[in-house]
């Protein structure tokens, strides 16, 4: 591949970059920001989607400072009130690694690998999920006040295992691909819903996936006794008024959250103290650092799309025939013992699902909603976003989306001991949220091998290490990899290592270990 090739297909991006770092702006003399200019609400539908996408990225890498309204002095990582209004996250107390603020920018932990914005992240950049809900963590146990640093809900003493749930910082790569798909997948539940009568049971499938079944007793209410992999969230109903919205949640590891968006708005206030107006208000303060409108409706567009359009992973084979052996036996091996039924190598995105939209149609309230707004689109498959792309197949009618998942939740922990502490779709105030987690979203295996750490906690540092401690409903296909001789479990490892994210600029998406275009599997 020529590096004047690569040149002049990221050239619309390149430009739009130029163009929205060059945005007219009246800085003031020793002012202190990332960001000296916001975009007006509506003023996105006016843009190119390069220059919005350009713009995107220049927040997400923005390292936000108090003069621009980084840091929420009065108010927790929830966006409540401080428990403890008299003693605000200022100064000294501005970040805290554990309840946060802990990042001065996304980028800061979404680097991995080559530098890639949007990537995953080391171990170091770890979230403690859920001890946002606390002021600040001290673990002081002088301190008596319910979650303002070291008391929980239930007026107990709050240790450093059970104050959170410790998570692997998420990639977004490929994730306008995701989203797609889990809409579609939400819609498909959601019409057999409403084609579910009193007194039925209708079994849930999409895209070859089950997910149960679901049912409405005579009275109309609804049974979602047999429902599988689904978050509580989504599962809740009021009556049969009121049916349960069957929505796939791709977002954090226990299936919390719907979109991008619903991920951008929750992240900008939890980890940098940046408060967007369609959760908090116009012309609002409810953080207390002085600054309004810290976040525009068009700036979250613009972030999302930047988000959704970016590079997805592909494959690296090296031509050592060695190797290439091993690979193919590995594949083979992955499916036969059973890692295949919920790491499913490939989803199809039917058309026009490589369409992203914004908004979307299932965010829930504090997120823009279809309807509030125009609707913008973006082509997925277009050459002039970030390679490498995927492309419709099968006479252009699918889009194969090798994620190597099943958006389904599955128990995977086998003691007590290997739950974590916290149900994060309990709300805070439930006893329940203290019984734990055992289930977690299929891990999207696509770009896996070089995103390290391993595992929803990333305290893994190989990937045999990870398999080996899958248990639950994964406990069959992890004794059947164990019982591989030594050839074999080392051949579903050299599989596994072939799923990489590809250098910036890579065109092609299964490259030898050079990056050049590589037929695979080989042909005869």
């Amino acid at each position: 591949m020529s590096r004047y090739y690569v040149l002049v297909a990221l050239a619309p991006l390149f430009l739009a970059e130029l163009f929205a770092g060059d945005r007219k702006t009246t800085p003031r003399i020793g002012q202190e920001i990332a960001v000296p200019y916001h975009l007006q609400d509506d003023e996105e539908f006016g843009m190119a989607i390069p220059e919005l996408i350009a713009w995107g990225k220049k927040l997400f890498c923005a390292n936000w400072t108090e003069q621009e309204g980084g840091g929420r002095p009065l108010t927790k990582g929830t966006g409540k009130p401080l428990s403890d209004p008299d003693h605000p996250l200022a100064g000294m107390h501005a970040f805290n690694r554990i309840s946060g603020p802990d990042a001065n920018s996304c980028n800061g932990c979404h680097n991995s690998p080559y530098g890639i914005a949007g990537g995953g992240g080391d171990f170091v950049t770890n979230v403690f999920v859920l001890a946002q809900r606390f002021d600040f963590v001290t673990f002081d146990r002088r301190d008596t006040l319910e979650t303002r640093g070291a008391v929980s809900e239930d007026d107990k003493a709050a240790t450093l295992q059970n104050i959170a749930n410790l998570r692997a910082t998420t990639s977004m790569l490929g994730s306008g691909y995701l989203e797609m798909l889990a809409r579609q997948i939400t819609r498909d539940l959601q019409r057999i819903r409403n084609n579910t009568r009193p007194g039925e049971f209708q079994p849930l499938e999409s895209k070859g996936i089950s997910y149960g079944k679901i049912g409405r007793r005579q009275d109309g209410t609804w049974d979602v006794s047999k429902v599988e992999g689904l978050s509580r969230l989504s599962l809740i109903s009021t009556g049969s008024h009121d049916p349960p919205s069957l929505v796939i949640r791709p977002w954090h590891q226990a299936a919390n959250v719907v979109s991008l968006r619903e991920f951008t708005n929750t992240a900008f206030n939890q980890h940098h103290g940046i408060q967007s107006t369609e959760r908090f208000g116009r012309d609002t303060d409810p953080d207390g650092d002085g600054v309004t409108n810290e976040l525009t409706r068009a700036d979250v567009t613009a972030v999302v799309l930047f988000q959704a359009t970016l590079q997805v992973p592909g494959r690296v084979i090296p031509n050592d025939p060695d190797v290439e052996k091993a690979v193919l036996n590995g594949e083979k091996l992955f499916d036969q013992i059973g890692c295949a039924k919920c790491h499913i190598p490939a989803l199809p995105l039917e058309r026009p699902g490589w369409i992203f939209t914004e908004p979307g149609p299932y965010n829930p309230p504090g997120n823009l909603r279809l309807g509030q707004t125009k609707t913008l689109s973006v082509d997925l498959t277009s050459d002039d976003l970030p390679q490498p792309r995927l492309k419709p197949a099968r006479g252009g009618s699918l889009v194969m989306v090798p994620v190597y998942a099943d958006f389904k939740l599955h128990d995977i922990c086998g003691s007590e001991d290997e739950k974590e502490p916290l149900d994060q779709n309990q709300t805070t105030w439930s006893p329940k949220i203290a019984q734990g987690n055992k289930r977690f979203l299929t891990k999207r295996l696509w770009g896996a091998a070089n995103e390290p750490p391993f595992f929803h906690h990333g305290l893994f540092t190989t990937m045999r290490r990870a398999i080996m401690a899958h248990a639950g409903e994964a406990r069959q296909s992890q004794r059947s990899f164990e019982r591989l001789d030594d050839y074999g479990k080392d051949s579903v490892i050299e599989f596994l290592k072939t799923l990489q994210v590809l250098p910036p600029g890579t065109h092609d998406l299964i490259v030898d270990e050079n990056f050049r275009k590589k037929t695979w599997p080989p042909q005869p």
